[in-house]
């Protein structure tokens, strides 16, 4: 009886894995500051507005006392507050609720606005200005009255 052992071997030289690949195969864009920028003011950066809008989101709650809730961000001194102004009521399937805003940083703002969102998911702010900048409705619909009355 002959016995044969044989045996297989396989080389893979340096030269097949030192090929001219490219050094980069992709890259990332950095980030654009004003990507998440907030609807509040221009000088919050992503930290300060989704600080901002977690107190959004308590001090508009349609269960909650409607009192005001605050937030800050001691990294870059920028704090602020809001504060429900009404009752919530419903605009194109939608709960809504008016507020006060108050922020202070690098520059103080004192805003109004509304926040509406479908049930279940997170506050959108719908309309924001200066506060006292847009006439109240009450004052708005009594001069319309008397405008009535007198024709």
């Amino acid at each position: 009886m002959a016995l044969s052992t044989s045996a297989c071997s396989f080389s893979l030289g340096s030269a097949g894995l030192n090929e001219q690949e490219p050094s980069t195969t992709g890259s990332i864009a950095p980030a654009d500051v004003h990507a998440a920028s907030s609807p509040l003011s221009p000088d919050l950066n992503e930290e300060d507005w989704r600080r901002a809008k977690a107190a959004l989101g308590v001090a508009l709650d349609p269960q909650g006392p409607g009192t005001q809730v605050s937030w800050d961000n001691p990294e870059t001194a920028m704090k602020g507050s809001f504060t429900p102004t009404g009752a919530p009521f419903v605009r194109n399937d939608e709960i809504c609720r008016a507020f006060n805003a108050h922020l202070s940083g690098r520059r103080e703002a004192s805003l109004h606005g509304t926040a509406c969102r479908m049930s279940g998911e997170e506050w959108s702010i719908k309309d924001i200005g200066p506060a006292g900048g847009a006439p109240t409705p009450g004052k708005a619909q009594a001069k319309t009255e008397k405008k009535i009355a007198k024709a």
